[in-house]
């Protein structure tokens, strides 16, 4: 046994400092440790009550603890938790039939982040190329503050720099143009592309909506130099934005889709989907995954699935989301000193800061915070919301009070 350890490990008091002497410090977390939440809400350590408005970073979707979900996990961990992927499980079946009715796709492969989709996504782009039509086609075209992952691939393929420096040399045959900007995606994808992957609204980069000429134009000389078209929805898809997949509201249809972070509601599970056309390129052993698909996994994003993708579900998405931008247009025209102009689509939803208060989203957020409010940045000059799409007119009416609140307290500490 190891000297270090006891036999009160799994109940030794922690604290928010336990993280800074224990963990790495790749995040710098709020100073506040929660330990309860049931739909929207959540609890600290201290007993503290918060209005959850990130859901995980779009995660949780159908907010924390959801009683069906955990009826349905529970369930399935008392039959079967993992078999790899020497063998095919019934619940990864029944997902892999819903994702593949319910889009354009043919196919699907399970992985266990958004990161690992992307990097599905991207190799079989380029197996594909190069099956089809040579080495020489493996360039790959993305977007400047663009975000796609957090591996070496995906964050060279991701347009910031901040998320690459000191991780040289990067990937090669990987170029940037800006979002929105039709032009310089006609003088960048030519016939040596193998792919072009674009979010269809960028979350990272400022929750920003894709121009839908500008998707269709990627489609298009997509089509024209037989490149593959890839939408990055990791964070836009399973409802976010008032449909299952955002593709759907644009009409522009990819190649290939990536899927994550709200399909598992919480629990780690990443999808890719495709066509046969494209899917014969991974063959057995191109590419592979430990937990991918694994029995826990699919039985909860099989059950989010079939929760969200109905018709009124939907409808719901759309009229909370009219509710929350009306109060944030109300809000920044009584506030003009401090917000910007509302932007986003569904609940994925920016909100920059005026001129004078650029780079200070951080630091509303935590004013919001301390009044019991969760809310997200999207770089250092926006603010995001991204509740849990069964987000109650309640919750969005309180939302708006302590962001008035959060402004006041802002305004006058400024």
């Amino acid at each position: 046994m190891n000297a270090k350890l006891d036999s009160g490990v799994t109940t030794r008091p922690v604290t928010r400092q336990t993280f800074d002497e224990v963990l790495v410090p790749t995040y710098a977390p709020a100073n506040f440790v929660p330990v309860r939440a049931s739909g929207l809400d959540v609890w600290d350590q201290e007993g503290k009550h918060y209005l959850d408005f990130t859901s995980g970073i779009a995660v949780c979707s159908l907010g924390h603890a959801n009683p069906q979900l955990t009826d349905a996990l529970t369930a399935q961990l008392k039959t079967v938790w993992h078999l790899s992927n020497a063998y095919t499980n019934e619940p990864v079946l029944r997902l892999g039939l819903a994702l593949t009715e319910a889009t354009f796709a043919d196919r699907a492969f399970f992985c266990n982040s958004g990161a690992e989709a992307n990097e599905a996504a991207l190799k079989l782009a380029r197996k594909y190329a190069h099956g089809k039509f040579g080495p020489h086609k493996s360039r790959i075209v993305s977007c400047l503050s663009s975000f796609h992952g957090r591996t070496l691939f995906t964050v060279s393929v991701g347009g910031q720099a901040k998320y690459t420096e000191g991780f040289e040399p990067l990937p090669p045959e990987i170029n940037h143009i800006k979002y929105n900007d039709i032009e310089s995606a006609r003088a960048a994808i030519t016939d040596d592309v193998a792919c072009v992957i674009v979010e269809p609204i960028q979350g990272e980069g400022g929750v920003i909506p894709g121009d839908i000429e500008f998707l269709k134009t990627l489609r298009e000389l997509c089509d024209k130099t037989g490149a593959l078209l890839i939408f990055d929805e990791v964070q836009s898809g399973v409802g976010r934005t008032g449909a299952l997949y955002d593709y759907m509201n644009v009409g522009v249809t990819p190649d290939i889709l990536t899927s994550a972070k709200a399909l598992g509601n919480g629990f780690p599970i990443g999808a890719m989907l495709t066509t046969n056309e494209i899917a014969q390129y991974f063959n057995v052993g191109a590419h592979g995954t430990t937990y991918g698909g694994n029995p826990l996994a699919s039985t909860v994003a099989l059950n989010v699935i079939e929760t969200i993708n109905q018709p009124a579900f939907l409808a719901r998405v759309k009229e909370a989301s009219a509710r929350i931008f009306a109060n944030l247009e109300k809000l920044a025209a009584d506030y003009p000193q401090l917000f910007g102009k509302v932007r986003g689509k569904g609940l994925l939803i920016g909100l920059p800061m005026a001129e004078g208060y650029k780079g200070k989203a951080k630091d509303y957020t935590k004013t919001a915070e301390k009044l019991g409010l969760m809310l997200l940045v999207a770089g250092p000059d926006v603010i995001r919301l991204a509740p849990a799409l069964i987000v109650s007119d309640a919750q969005i009416a309180d939302a708006d009070r302590i962001m008035r609140q959060a402004a006041d307290e802002f305004l006058a500490a400024a």
